[in-house]
């Protein structure tokens, strides 16, 4: 049986694989840490950041509460969604950097959908 590190690694590279097939469209990638969430769209043909934010973000630091919880993450997504639009991006693929879709990673989805990006 795989340890955890192992299965987190796979999840990993899995993801990575069908993201890397892709390429028309920039990426929406996920980090996560204990305390923070960011999020930033990537064009990885130009290898250049499109969008970024994140909970230390200034326009987001004074309204929050909290910086770990699924309000924060769904209000750090809506706002790299609206830096997106801005910058002349639609459409996205989603980067969950290997984590489960679930909680803080879904909350950033569901909050750059409702801005207006498609997946």
């Amino acid at each position: 049986m795989k340890n955890k590190a192992e299965r987190y690694q796979y999840r990993k590279d899995r993801s990575r694989i069908k993201l890397s097939t892709n390429l028309e469209r920039p990426r929406l990638s996920v980090h996560r840490s204990g305390r923070h969430i960011y999020a930033q769209v990537v064009d990885d043909l130009a290898n250049k950041t499109l969008a970024f934010a994140s909970t230390l973000s200034k326009e987001l630091k004074t309204g929050l509460k909290s910086t770990k919880d699924i309000g924060a993450a769904k209000k750090v997504g809506g706002l790299v969604a609206k830096k997106a639009i801005e910058a002349g991006v639609k459409k996205v693929r989603f980067d969950r950097g290997g984590h489960v879709y679930h909680g803080r990673v879904k909350a950033i989805a569901d909050g750059a959908r409702e801005a207006g990006l498609e997946f």
